[in-house]
């Protein structure tokens, strides 16, 4: 299969599944309507598609990855919620598109950042297609990158250190864990 073609398949794959999950109203709609708005802004769903394609490349079945590939996009779209805020980085825009604080406002924004999370992981032990145990197991691959030994972790040293002159083992070790951790939890879970 022609690899432009494989990756569009895989980013419609993601934003289909990603529709069904957040379609149904809800009692706290505006936290629905913000997490969509959050999921849907153009991104190039880089980490779902490593979801699939680790999958794939061991033989894996699609469907048994649609779970992960959705959960990681829901942290990832989670975390620049969060990152846009006042209190983070203050973001306007993203994408070309408002931010979710602007959009909707800052308290809806931190609730939808919220359930994005939870989302993720509600996402991953409900999906009775996989065993309890690989359940557990990419629960515990996706909280451990995405959690202050990970990608939290590394946006607390990009806070720490912004407008500081920091030495290339300090940005490395920043991007490992603010992006990269995100990028291996992708391929672990596939």
């Amino acid at each position: 299969m022609d690899t432009k073609l494989m990756l569009g398949n895989y980013q419609q794959r993601v934003e289909q599944q990603l529709e069904l999950i957040l379609k149904s109203p809800c009692a706290a709609e505006q936290v629905r309507q913000a997490m969509h708005y959050s999921l849907f802004n153009g991104g190039k769903r880089v980490r779902p598609v490593l979801v699939y394609m680790a999958n794939q490349l061991l033989g894996g079945k699609l469907d048994h990855a649609d779970s992960a590939a959705c959960a990681i996009e829901a942290i990832h779209s989670y975390s620049l919620v969060h990152d846009d805020l006042p209190a983070m980085d203050d973001d306007d825009l993203r994408r070309g598109k408002p931010t979710c604080h602007i959009a909707f406002d800052e308290a809806t924004a931190i609730l939808a950042g919220d359930g994005l999370q939870s989302l993720a992981f509600d996402l991953l032990s409900q999906d009775n297609g996989l065993s309890a145990d690989l359940r557990l197991r990419m629960i515990s691959i996706l909280a451990r990158d995405s959690g202050y030994l990970g990608m939290v972790g590394g946006q607390s040293i990009d806070l720490s250190n912004e407008g500081k002159l920091i030495s290339t083992e300090q940005l490395e070790l920043m991007h490992r864990h603010k992006t990269g951790a995100l990028i291996s939890a992708s391929i672990e879970m596939g």
